[in-house]
């Protein structure tokens, strides 16, 4: 074999062990909400994420998959009184997850929401002592239908979830579990769930690994690609009246660039950070001056002013990311009421 050849073939197996080296070093490194975003499908343009066992820790809950429903209701609760249980899919659905499921906020370590245009998935990592064959059993009590292999998925559908009880997230008609990596995950689709699945190994969703990475370690959080950003958050929302107003409050601020990923979370500290992402160092200087004017003032589309609602600390450019430190008002929910947009600051 020429000796090129040879070389060239060498070349190409070094390019990949590097590459599965770093793609391997990310999965394992890391904040557990790095690691989360990190196995989200591809496609995934919207991530929800929830961190129980945090949320559990700074609310002094004491909770396990024994615990009284009565107890978990108290926890949930107060999460929601600090705005720490906005991201999660699964409130409407904890009684009976806690009561049947051997699974629910009391006891799972994290949970991550995503969605896509192809579909939707919850990812619940497990504690450690997770006895997966326990979580079996419940399954099958409850009319699931085995699958054929460990990690395939278990059938139920439409029509089961409404036997078990009334008001289930349809997020729950079909279960996966994943006893190697601790994690189960459930969708509202077979199809959609066997190709989460798939991709657990893949990465996660491109563009999202500095927004994620400077959100730390976050009780809540919600996170979204760029195109998602200027679509869902868009003043295109509004209503007419407001579009105006906020064309004018743009125009009088400054110039902004489209956003290419944004992340906006609770910190342990209570404050809300915002990270908004730009595809360079330039446009995250000029847009951090901008949007620190946008967040000022008025914020039509939500109604009355921003400081009606969480006082704005540092604003800074750091590469091509915006931070913005918030401080939210006695009463007020941030995380739930500015992530769901419009929101003037996140404009494109």
């Amino acid at each position: 074999m020429p000796q090129r050849t040879v070389l060239a073939g060498v070349g190409v197996l070094v390019l990949a062990l590097v590459a599965g080296g770093f793609l391997w070093w990310r999965a394992s490194s890391g904040t557990d909400f790095e690691r989360a975003v990190h196995m989200a499908p591809p496609d995934a343009e919207r991530l929800s994420w929830t961190d129980w066992a945090a949320v559990r820790t700074e609310l002094g809950a004491s909770l396990s998959a024994d615990s009284s429903v009565h107890d978990m209701d108290a926890f949930l609760n107060k999460a929601y009184e600090r705005d720490l249980s906005p991201s999660s899919a699964l409130l409407e659905s904890a009684d009976v997850l806690q009561q049947q499921f051997g699974f629910s906020p009391a006891s799972v370590q994290w949970e991550l929401f995503s969605q896509s245009k192809q579909g939707a998935v919850v990812m619940l990592r497990m504690p450690d002592s997770t006895d997966f064959a326990s979580l079996e059993t419940h399954l099958t009590g409850l009319g699931f239908t085995r699958p054929s292999d460990d990690k395939g998925v278990w059938l139920g559908g439409g029509s089961l979830l409404p036997s078990i009880a009334a008001g289930l997230t349809p997020e729950l008609q079909y279960v996966a579990l994943d006893e190697d990596d601790h994690l189960v995950l459930t969708s509202d689709t077979a199809d959609y769930l066997h190709t989460a699945i798939g991709h657990l190994d893949d990465g996660g969703p491109d563009g999202l690994a500095d927004v994620t990475d400077a959100s730390g370690e976050p009780l809540a959080a919600s996170v979204y690609t760029g195109d998602y950003t200027c679509s869902a958050l868009a003043m295109s929302q509004a209503d007419p009246s407001d579009q105006q107003e906020a064309e004018s409050l743009v125009t009088q601020a400054g110039k902004v660039n489209p956003i290419s990923a944004f992340a906006m979370s609770v910190q342990p500290s209570g404050h809300v950070l915002v990270v908004m992402g730009f595809e360079s160092d330039d446009q995250a200087r000029t847009n951090a001056d901008s949007r620190a004017a946008l967040a000022s003032g008025p914020a039509p589309g939500q109604g009355g002013d921003f400081a009606d609602r969480f006082k704005l600390g540092k604003v800074a450019a750091d590469g091509s990311l915006v931070t913005m430190d918030l401080t939210p008002v006695e009463g007020a929910y941030v995380l739930s009421d500015l992530s769901s947009g419009p929101l003037l600051f996140a404009t494109c």
